[in-house]
């Protein structure tokens, strides 16, 4: 019994080991996709604005329903808060970048405070 109460517990570190293993994955993949809303300004920028410019350019063409320059500004602010924000903090949380999740946590919060203020002109 004793052997069969230790396979257990190995099996389910393994299964734990696993599924975080499986959670930082998930965490990498959003934030690939999010990148550039954790790095310089400049990068932030011209990312946004090349996305910016795909999104308006599909409702001129039709193939979009709502005109992005109506949400655009306030839009960043909550993708910001409620997804750019909390994932760089969990990318901290996991350790998977060292020292420089400190650096994606604080470029992401500076683009947040800086699209506040220079966002709504650009």
């Amino acid at each position: 019994e004793d052997s069969a109460a230790a396979g257990s517990l190995k099996y389910g570190r393994v299964e734990s080991e696993d599924r975080k293993a499986t959670i930082v994955i998930e965490h990498l993949i959003q934030a690939s996709d999010v990148s550039h809303t954790m790095q310089h300004w400049y990068i932030y920028k011209k990312w946004n604005e090349r996305f910016f410019m795909e999104c308006y350019r599909a409702f001129k063409e039709g193939r979009a329903d709502s005109d992005p320059s109506e949400n655009w500004y306030k839009g960043e602010i909550g993708f910001f808060d409620y997804y750019v924000v909390p994932l760089a903090r969990k990318l901290q949380s996991c350790g998977v970048f060292g020292v420089s999740s400190d650096e994606y946590l604080n470029y992401a919060v500076a683009n947040r405070e800086e699209w506040v203020r220079d966002g709504e002109a650009l």
